[in-house]
């Protein structure tokens, strides 16, 4: 029988609940460290050096590695002369010469107090803007060194234009710049330290990270230089419409400003340069695009040996292959590219590739898309030999070409002239099979039918084929007059095709369009 008092008899019941509890507690932990397995048994299925080092868990602190790379982060600083802005309208009677604060006002008398007021400006603001008088605009990125003589890798587009361009260390101390070269396709410039001493440098990882791997960003956002961010690798093989190659998505702040500046693994090399941000608002969204570093890297070995970047060319413009064009030429999946355009001259026309070719592999390495076929070309050097291997028709065959140097933009754009003739004034022949009325070419478009009108229900009009576009040829076979076209109709309905490839001109630009045949 229990005598003692109530307030007593619930203080021990009390203890006994908290002592419970914490052997639960006890319980619990000992089950969290050791996934429900005795320590015992834990250690006796580990190596004993897996289970101190415990791969793969991120550090209590990235103090270490940022104090060992940050160093060798500069910021970058570039001066665009030339810049002209506005200036606000003067009185009538008088024009800004670009001089000085006081030609605004033309006719101020000498003993106005306005005049005493400009001649006791700062000289930085006695001088504005104009004609004549050009203020050169400032810009700001990051970049890293890469080698001990002080050479810098950073954006195109951080110095693209600029006149005058300055690195600065994180202790502020700015040095001269020169450009060693740059490539616009992968956006990578190469700089050189105007200075005779050693730098602190870092290198390209020689390993790609995996989705989820810890990443540092370190550069210059909004000026601020020296910045350090931590995230993770969010994904990898991003498409983000810049030219065929792709890049890392991290999710490490990066904003304006940290253009060109390098992102670091827990071993303190370079993993990627940070080049694009995704956001609808300006600012750091958490999504972020950089450079792979194995990219990076030997863009930067050809810029710093020849100043430039050699990659083979085909001269072909291409599209991916659809679930419908691969239909209409009749391949079981939808890989591939397809020729749109071949530029002449050029490697492919003096080999003989045409219009409608379905490039399938190159040296035997099969190509999944226009990307993968463009990154493979710039993969050989110019002049290098390959092997097409094409789908024209309905066989299979190979094309030795020889390959030749990817052109600047200069020298691959071309001029074209000719305007398309009005077709609304003609009549035409209705191919309700494909949902479209056509009429022979004329003029600029005489080899070729023009389409007058489209049925808004057909798949042509959802393909985005229109009035004015002009058809130029139909299951590879050209197209000189409605008759061509229908004929090419005929001929993919007997082969059992549920559509039919057609290449049409819109304005300047030709592309395949895979349009589905109603049934008849």
């Amino acid at each position: 029988m229990d005598r003692s008092l109530p307030h007593q008899s619930a203080s021990r019941t009390k203890t006994r609940r908290l002592a419970y509890a914490s052997a639960l507690a006890a319980l619990a932990l000992a089950g969290v460290v050791g996934l429900g397995i005795p320590q015992s048994a834990v250690h006796a299925q580990l190596k004993p050096e897996a289970a101190i080092q415990m791969p793969g868990r991120a550090p209590l602190s990235f103090a270490d590695i940022v104090e060992r790379v940050k160093p060798a982060v500069v910021s970058i600083h570039v001066t665009n002369g030339g810049s002209q802005p506005k200036i606000a309208q003067a009185p009538k009677g008088g024009s800004p010469k670009g001089s000085s604060p006081r030609d605004l006002f033309p006719g101020l008398p000498d003993d106005h107090p306005l005049s005493e007021f400009f001649k006791n400006l700062p000289k930085e603001w006695r001088d504005l803007p104009g004609p004549g008088n050009p203020r050169p605009t400032q810009a700001q990125g990051s970049g890293f060194v890469v080698s001990a003589d002080g050479f810098v890798v950073t954006n195109n587009h951080v110095i693209d234009g600029g006149s005058k361009i300055q690195v600065s260390f994180d202790k502020d101390n700015k040095f001269d710049a020169e450009l060693i070269g740059t490539d616009q396709r992968t956006d990578i410039a190469l700089l050189k330290i105007k200075a005779s001493q050693t730098f602190p440098f870092v290198k390209f990882a020689d390993k790609t990270p995996r989705v989820g791997d810890w990443v540092i960003a370190v550069g210059n956002p909004f000026g601020l230089g020296g910045t350090v961010t931590a995230g993770i690798v969010s994904a990898q093989g991003r498409d983000i419409g810049s030219g065929p190659y792709d890049y890392m998505q991290i999710d490490a702040a990066v904003n304006r400003g940290n253009s060109g500046g390098p992102t670091f693994n827990l071993d303190g090399d370079v993993v990627g340069v940070n080049t694009a941000i995704y956001s609808p608002s300006g600012g750091n969204v958490g999504i972020a695009f950089a450079i792979p570093a194995k990219t990076a890297g030997d863009v930067v070995t050809q810029l710093k040996s020849s100043g430039s970047v050699n990659r083979g060319w085909l001269g072909v413009k291409i599209q991916n292959i659809d679930e419908d064009t691969a239909a209409s030429l009749g391949l079981t999946e939808p890989k591939g590219a397809l020729v749109t355009e071949v530029t002449t001259p050029g490697p492919a026309a003096e080999a003989g590739l045409k219009n409608g070719d379905a490039i399938l592999s190159v040296n035997g390495s099969a190509v999944a898309d226009s990307r993968d076929l463009a990154r493979q070309i710039a993969g050989f050097s110019p002049s290098a030999k390959v092997d097409v291997r094409i789908l024209r028709g309905q066989k299979e065959q190979t094309i030795a070409v020889k390959l030749g140097k990817f052109p600047s933009g200069k020298e691959l754009a071309k001029v074209e002239s000719g305007k398309s003739d009005d077709p609304a004034q003609t009549k035409g022949t209705e191919l309700d099979q494909l949902g479209l009325t056509v009429a022979p070419g004329t003029g600029a478009n005489k080899d070729g039918v023009v389409v007058t009108e489209v049925d808004n229900a057909s798949d042509a009009a959802q393909k985005g084929i229109k009035s004015g576009d002009v058809i130029l040829e139909v299951g590879g076979l050209s197209v000189k007059n409605p008759d061509d076209l229908a004929n090419g109709i005929k001929e993919a309905t007997k082969l059992g095709r549920k559509a039919v490839l057609v290449r049409v001109k819109s304005g300047e630009q030709t592309r395949f369009v895979a349009v589905q045949l109603k049934k008849s």
